[in-house]
Order: C-alpha cells, then structure tokens, then sequence
C-alpha cells in the first residue's frame, strides 16, 4: 500500500535530542516535497519544516530554526527530522506529509497526498 510510515519519537529530558523518520512504503519520494507538521494540546496544526525534491531548499518556523534540521536520503526513500536542544514546548504529535510542490524548488507542497500516522513527542524532566 502506498503510505508514510514514521518512527521515533518518544519521551526525553529538556535539552535531549530525537531524530524522527518518514519513510515512504510503495512509492518514491523523489517526486514529492515534505513537510513536518505538529499540533500540540490546546494549540492549532502549524508547520515545522519542509524541504524540497532536491533538497536544495529547506525552511523552518522561527521557534525551531538552529534546533531542528531536516533532511533526506534518496537511497532509503526516507526523510529525517533531527530535532535538537528540545524544549517543553515542543512536545506535540508530529506528522510528515507529502505532495508535490507548484514548483520544483519550493519546499512547500501544493497539495498533501499522503500522511504519516503522526508519533507522540513528549519533552518532560
């Protein structure tokens, strides 16, 4: 079946560090932009990041910028969220998607095609 499957996630102290996957199941992911996205209780779904086809373009919400960093490997049809420095806030449910972008370079998918199953993040001392 065509479909996202993410892991990781899971519970660690303030200033610890998780690394999430969003591996694609039947289909490449070389002809989709990504985005990871979180809502946490009480709050509205917002934006994390996104990263282009390429690569070559990647952007972040202010409150995450220069803590997290996504990427991808073509090879394992796979895309990574690397989140450091963690803080309370951050706990949330966090979801990848993908879809294809209006252009190539954006980061930004035009439309979501596909959901991940979302992974519980949970930042507590």
């Amino acid at each position: 079946q065509l479909q996202l499957v993410q892991s990781g996630g899971g519970l660690v102290q303030p200033g610890g560090s998780l690394t999430l996957s969003c591996a694609a199941s039947g289909f490449s992911l070389d002809s989709y932009a990504i985005g990871w996205f979180r809502q946490a209780p009480g709050k509205a779904h917002e934006g994390v990041s996104c990263i282009s086809i390429s690569g070559g373009r990647t952007n972040y919400r202010d409150s995450v910028k220069g803590r997290f960093t996504i990427s991808r490997d073509n090879a394992k049809n796979t895309v990574y969220l690397q989140m450091n420095s963690l803080k309370p806030e951050d706990t949330a449910v966090y979801s990848c998607a993908a879809g294809p972008p209006s252009d190539q370079a954006q980061c930004a998918p035009d439309r979501i095609d596909y959901w991940g199953q979302g992974t519980q993040v949970t930042v507590s001392s």
